[in-house]
């Protein structure tokens, strides 16, 4: 089965590259287009809603799949390529209407809850010190606050040529590692297709980009990369608290950029209020250019990747304590960047 999900993710990366160009006329066409304002960095009209480039594309692959092994993940794969379909229309929306927060949350809430119905749900969470925790029913609330989670931090990251979908291949390519580990086909499948269809499109999307994802392509990803790690229930092999705790560590970069955003806008009195203080907005203030800062966090998220994939083979606690401690450096690091920043 390994070579059926090798040629889809190699058809899946040409058919991305072939409709990109098209994807740009058609987003200039529909007013799907990222304007110049004192939030964004970017100084000119530019095609936004890529991810509709790759991600119809995963969306046909996986409806494909589902039809070959229908049997085995039939309903599991059409029931997300359904939702990611959603997605990819909800983001779109956003993208030509700049939909408001609030309709925001109660769109990603809605697609936790739409997964959580097809079956990706998360039931298990891993416990360093011991065994796994059964959720029982916190299954439900968990799982809505896991989509939301995820999703929001993919979007929240997306504000500079190339970050989310450079991360994006990073997280996948070190999910595909696992699901090859763990023998976990759907793993294996749905990362596959998500890295191929992220790569090609940095074709397009590495500084300067000539097309952005869009909230289109950010929701899709999200999505996914939530779905990976909650696919299926225990009837599949490797669906354990393993999947779960490898993309919780390898979305260590954009999920601390959730807290801080979060926090800071706490302090600003607005929760829901924009601003242009994330992690790579501050690291443009020091002079680094687009290319240095995607491709220093590109290797800081590999380095969180290869970690997670350390749980595989040495024991939970010890690395635990090291992930723990990154994590610890990475946030201080953040706060000093920014309180610099602050004080110039």
């Amino acid at each position: 089965m390994s070579w059926e999900i090798a040629i889809a993710a190699v058809l899946t990366g040409l058919f991305t590259l072939l409709l990109l160009p098209l994807n740009m006329k058609l987003s200039t066409k529909w007013k799907l287009v990222a304007h110049p304002d004192a939030r964004r960095i970017h100084t000119q009209r530019t095609p936004e809603a890529g991810g509709l480039s790759f991600g119809l594309v995963i969306i046909l692959a996986q409806l494909v799949f589902a039809l070959l092994r229908w049997q085995q993940y039939g309903p599991m794969l059409s029931g997300l390529a359904l939702t990611g379909l959603i997605a990819l229309l909800l983001g779109a929306w956003d993208d030509r209407f700049e939909a408001g927060p609030l309709l925001k949350v109660l769109g990603y809430l809605a697609l936790g809850l739409l997964m959580w119905v097809f079956g990706y749900r998360v039931q298990f969470l891993t416990n360093p010190m011991g065994g796994d925790l059964v959720l029982g029913w916190i299954s439900f609330p968990a799982t809505l606050i896991w989509y939301f989670a995820v999703i929001n931090a993919i979007n929240l990251i997306d504000g500079m040529d190339g970050l989310a979908s450079g991360i994006t291949v990073v997280v996948s390519g070190v999910l595909l590692v696992v699901g090859l580990m763990e023998g976990n086909y759907p793993v294996i499948l749905l990362s596959a297709l998500l890295c191929a269809g992220n790569l090609a499109f940095l074709r397009y999307n590495f500084p300067p980009a000539r097309i952005f994802m869009g909230d289109t392509g950010a929701t899709f990803i999200g999505l996914n990369l939530a779905a990976i790690s909650t696919a299926g229930d225990a009837q599949f092999k490797g669906i354990t608290s393993m999947t779960l705790i490898i993309p919780l560590t390898v979305l260590a970069i954009p999920l601390i950029d959730v807290v801080l955003a979060v926090f800071r806008r706490i302090r600003l009195g607005n929760i829901l209020k924009a601003d242009k203080s994330h992690i790579h907005h501050i690291m443009l203030g020091f002079g680094l250019s687009q290319k240095a800062i995607a491709i220093i966090v590109y290797i800081v998220t590999l380095l969180f990747g290869l970690i997670a994939i350390g749980f595989s083979f040495s024991g939970k606690r010890t690395l635990f304590s090291v992930l723990l401690g990154l994590m610890i450096v990475m946030v201080v690091s953040a706060y000093l960047f920014m309180r610099q920043e602050q004080n110039k």
